[in-house]
């Protein structure tokens, strides 16, 4: 782990996922969403993704796990992952929150990557931090009915907006951040989509205490199992999964 993610609670990590992939993630996020077209953009996540061979494959790419490895070290499971797509001009915000105060994680290790599928900007509500608030606890959570949001919660202590970062990212640009770090977007109020992939990632060391076992998104990726189980790898069938290269060979 590098000194400046201990310092800040965040990385970026530029070009990792080439631009051939991002198209075929494009066009996975297009057939999610006519797929499920009463779910917003924003709540594509591992409900409707666990029987998915093109989700699994793009999670468990080398690039990534790489990039988790250096975090979390070579024994590495999926815990869940989320497609947060804002559309042009409606897309909601995502109030300020932890990841560590929703998580049924024990030791709460891990990382998430946050692969941007489009390209990610103040104006069209990229992913905004406090640096350095990972070193604060966790806080409380409190509902905020107040404004449509992805959560529709938000932390119970001032934030002062003055101190966060905007992370602008290209199409297969990562950033990475710890659980602890307080962070949110705001609401999408441009003519372009802002899409990207929320991965997270945990030793295998790292238990899931929810009591639906094997969690829905619990997938072995990398090294030694470790203290959890898992879904098994979905194997792809022609004309009920998301085609993509090498789909044919993904059994």
């Amino acid at each position: 782990m590098t000194s400046s993610f201990e310092e800040t609670g965040y990385a970026i990590h530029r070009e990792v996922i080439d631009p051939a992939l991002i198209k075929e993630v494009h066009g996975h996020v297009e057939w999610l969403q006519a797929r499920h077209p009463d779910v917003r953009p924003e709540q594509l996540g591992h409900i409707y993704l666990r029987d998915d061979p093109f989700w699994v494959r793009l999670v468990s790419d080398p690039r990534l796990l790489r990039i988790a490895e250096t975090y979390i070290g070579p024994d590495i499971a999926l815990f869940a992952s989320h497609y947060i797509s804002k559309p042009p001009y409606s897309g909601q915000p995502v109030l300020w929150h932890q990841d560590a105060a929703f998580w049924p994680l024990n030791p709460m290790r891990v990382v998430t990557l946050w692969l941007a599928v489009d390209h990610s900007t103040p104006e069209n509500g990229c992913v905004r931090l406090i640096p350095g608030s990972h070193r604060q606890g966790i806080a409380a959570m409190r509902e905020n009915t107040s404004v449509e949001s992805v959560l529709g919660k938000e932390i119970a202590v001032e934030v002062d907006e003055r101190e966060a970062v905007d992370i602008v990212l290209a199409p297969g640009d990562v950033e990475v951040h710890h659980p602890n770090i307080v962070h949110g977007s705001n609401a999408n109020t441009s003519p372009h989509r802002r899409c990207g992939l929320t991965i997270r990632y945990i030793p295998t060391s790292t238990r899931i205490t929810d009591p639906e076992q094997p969690y829905p998104s619990a997938f072995h990726l990398q090294g030694e199992p470790g203290v959890n189980a898992y879904q098994p790898r979905p194997a792809y069938v022609e004309g009920r999964h998301y085609p993509f290269t090498g789909s044919t060979d993904w059994t």
